[in-house]
């Protein structure tokens, strides 16, 4: 069956911004991931189909390269026919081998056959962020076959032999137009190894696919957007070649009360107008479950603004902890009795008397008065 296209999968048009691409995927994560849809195959697939629309997208050199050959970029086959990869690699990354003599994902000196890195995501509360926490995340990934113990041949036979493909080198070469072109070897992965009896199981892979829990460790202090490695937990790699790494992207849920701004917190707190206008005290919540009294001074305007210096967030891999901002939103008053609104009445009457009661206000007007009549109406 052919494979969807990858902005099709993501529901977002050719062209789309980062940000965009990164918000309408994590969208499409949290809806399908195996730990919201236990035993769903349907949500499993769906999941993995947005991952790797993902994982392309994102890089903007493999994002060029789909943009311009589609699927064919990261297919397989070899030579120039029939509407393949068209440098006649193996994949995205041998087309920067083909072109410039370096791997897009690999760096020089990398271990032949070594497994891919391999990325998940993980939502936590801000109370997590904040204190730190443990999750356990489920992969499905490649992992090290116990048949053969990752050496990929049948027990009993020798494992290492010299890959008949590339003789040995771990490279072959093949004509393309005007350019000689010099890749990893197809069967061996680049070791320059192979085996003679394959073991049935993994068929001398050397590893199968299986689902493992891991357990991660977020420290206190980590933000939105954060990446967490995990050396050796990605994929296992060809006969018995060291693994990849795990990448864990932490996402923080918005909070009800909180709003975060690096290390310093938000918090809004609405007032009744005659605490406002004769003074309080009020109590207010400290993202460390605690609380914290605030004076509020009489005449307080809505806007203002107070710190509580040491109540904010804590520091990634520090003892140190930002600023806590209490903002004051000052409430006008609605379906008022009718006593209430006699009282209001008399207010506004003596509020006429003594002009200093509401400067701002009487301030504001005598200005546009001035600029009325110099206008002459």
């Amino acid at each position: 069956m052919a494979k969807r296209d990858y902005y099709e999968i993501l529901g977002v048009a050719r062209g789309v911004s980062d940000d965009e691409l990164k918000k309408a995927y994590r969208k499409l994560a949290m809806k399908f991931h195996p730990d919201r849809n236990p035993g769903d195959k349907e949500a499993e697939a769906k999941f993995k189909e947005c991952s790797e629309a993902y994982d392309v997208l994102k890089d903007a050199e493999k994002r060029a390269a789909y943009d311009r050959y589609g699927h064919a970029a990261f297919e397989g086959g070899m030579g120039g026919g029939g509407g393949g990869n068209p440098f006649g690699g193996t994949g995205f990354e041998d087309i920067f081998e083909q072109m410039f003599g370096f791997g897009g994902g690999r760096q020089r000196g990398q271990a032949a056959g070594r497994g891919a890195d391999l990325r998940t995501e993980v939502e936590i509360t801000l109370e997590e962020a904040f204190a730190g926490a443990k999750e356990t995340v489920r992969v499905q990934s490649s992992v090290q076959c116990e048949a053969c113990d990752g050496s990929g041949a049948e027990a009993g036979s020798t494992a290492n032999q010299t890959c008949p493909t590339c003789g040995g080198a771990g490279k072959v070469r093949a004509q393309q137009g005007f350019f000689l072109i010099e890749r990893a070897c197809p069967t061996c992965g680049g070791s320059g190894r192979g085996v003679k009896n394959p073991c049935k199981v993994c068929q001398g892979a050397g590893r199968v696919q299986r689902e493992r829990t891991l357990n991660v460790t977020i420290p206190a202090g980590v933000e939105d957007g954060t990446r967490i490695r995990l050396s050796g937990e990605g994929e296992a790699g060809l006969r018995g070649a060291p693994a990849g790494d795990l990448y864990v992207d932490i996402s923080i849920q918005p909070h009800e009360i909180f709003q975060r701004d690096g290390a310093n917190i938000f918090v809004r707190v609405p007032l009744r107008m005659s605490q406002a206008a004769l003074g309080d005290a009020v109590e207010v919540p400290v993202i460390d479950g605690g609380r914290a009294r605030v004076t509020i001074p009489a005449g307080t305007q809505s806007g203002d603004q107070f710190r509580l210096r040491g109540k904010g967030f804590s520091v990634l891999r520090s003892a140190a902890r930002g600023d806590m901002y209490v903002q004051v939103a000052v409430e006008t008053p609605r379906h008022l009795t009718a006593r209430q609104r006699e009282l209001l009445e008399e207010f506004e009457a003596e509020a006429g008397e003594h002009a200093r009661s509401s400067p701002e206000s009487d301030g504001f007007f005598a200005k546009v008065r001035e600029f009325w009549e110099g206008l002459g109406r």
